[in-house]
């Protein structure tokens, strides 16, 4: 049996999977990918999210408003995603977050999302699920204003931005999740970040159907490839792939609890 893997981040809601779901979790599961998180961004799909996870186990789910539908979606409350963190298998906030590389002009839009997400966060004792692309100054001061009301778990998603912005991450007690990205041949420096940041604080995730990693970049990514970023991830920490899974798997419990919970009932 290959080393357990979490998929902490992917959308198996989308149009890429339709009709194929039953077909890529068992195919996940037989790469050592036996949970992952499907991630909803636009909230009137949530009941489709939900859905997935109930009929599938060990697929749980996360809600929120993406930054690049913060302006054309409807606002959400923080008392509309208490009431969703109900759920049994509803196990984050978001994603959510700043983007400015190609949504930069409703910037005061995504910044209220951010905060209500954050405060959300804080009320329900979930991690917050964070995507942020050329906003890091903005970034790190938002994560850090909110930390300094009151504590709360976070995931850097599909980390793909500067040391400043890691090394504020790692510093509030935050998480940073490694996608298919770090494989790509011109990865290094994004390489060298991951390996500066404790091991302790390394997430996985594909992010599919996006961000296939080598050997299948460029073609449509699922959670089954989770295992291509986890051999990446072990070199990089100088380790077996098991061991890098183990170690992975490990802090996706200490952030995902209600997941890990579960896990542990079953």
């Amino acid at each position: 049996m290959p080393p357990e893997i979490v998929d902490s981040h992917c959308h198996l809601d989308f149009p890429d999977f339709e009709g194929q779901v039953g077909e890529i979790i068992a195919r996940a599961r037989a790469a050592g990918v036996r949970r992952m998180v499907t991630i909803c961004t636009r909230m009137h799909n949530e009941p489709k999210v939900r859905a997935l996870a109930e009929a599938y186990e060990g697929v749980f789910y996360a809600a929120g408003i993406h930054p690049m539908s913060a302006a054309d979606s409807p606002p959400i409350t923080v008392a509309e995603l208490v009431a969703l963190a109900r759920h049994p298998k509803f196990v984050g906030i978001g994603e959510t977050g700043l983007d400015y590389h190609y949504t930069a002009e409703s910037a005061a839009v995504q910044k209220t999302s951010l905060r209500l997400h954050i405060e959300a966060a804080q009320e329900t004792g979930l991690p917050l699920i964070i995507h942020a692309r050329a906003a890091d100054e903005d970034m790190a001061a938002i994560l850090a204003e909110g930390m300094a009301v009151r504590p709360y778990s976070c995931v850097m998603h599909c980390f793909s931005s500067g040391a400043a912005l890691a090394q504020a991450a790692l510093e509030m007690g935050f998480y940073l999740s490694m996608s298919g990205i770090a494989t790509f041949p011109k990865s290094g420096e994004l390489r060298d970040i991951f390996a500066a940041a404790p091991l302790d604080r390394i997430l996985l995730e594909t992010d599919s159907p996006y961000l296939a990693p080598v050997p299948h970049r460029g073609k449509r990514n699922e959670p089954a490839y989770t295992a291509f970023t986890a051999k990446t991830g072990a070199q990089i920490y100088g380790l077996t792939q098991a061991e890098f899974a183990a170690a992975t798997t490990a802090n996706f419990d200490r952030l995902f609890t209600k997941a890990a919970r579960r896990a542990e009932a079953a």
